[in-house]
């Protein structure tokens, strides 16, 4: 899996870490088990901070498309689809932009259902 981020760029290279591996993961370059490459390999692969590309990982985590072990490292796990990571994605574009039009997250949940129930 080939990483690049833009050190230039306004989005913090954690988002884009994370974004990496998302793509990665919707375009079929990596699969369920696959173990990503170790938080430091990556870091100075790369050129930042263990602890930003920490943050990527845990961010991966908290979305369910990573595990996180001591030890074993960061693994794709068994039950992610790209499909899940692809709605996932839709759902950070939707929370963005509800945010940068003044929403907040019960707004957001009432826009939902909403649509949900049409």
């Amino acid at each position: 899996m080939l990483m690049r981020v833009d050190h230039g760029s306004s989005t913090p290279l954690g988002d884009q870490i994370a974004a990496n591996v998302r793509g990665a993961f919707l375009r079929g370059e990596i699969h369920a088990g696959d173990r990503l490459p170790s938080a430091r390999a990556l870091a100075e692969s790369i050129d930042v901070n263990l602890h930003t590309v920490l943050r990527a990982y845990a961010a991966l985590r908290d979305e369910g498309l990573i595990d996180l072990r001591r030890g074993r490292g960061a693994v794709v796990r068994a039950d992610s689809t790209p499909a899940r990571t692809g709605l996932t994605e839709a759902a950070k574009v939707f929370v963005t932009e509800a945010r940068r039009l003044g929403l907040d997250t019960p707004q957001m949940i009432d826009v939902l259902k909403e649509i949900a129930e049409k």
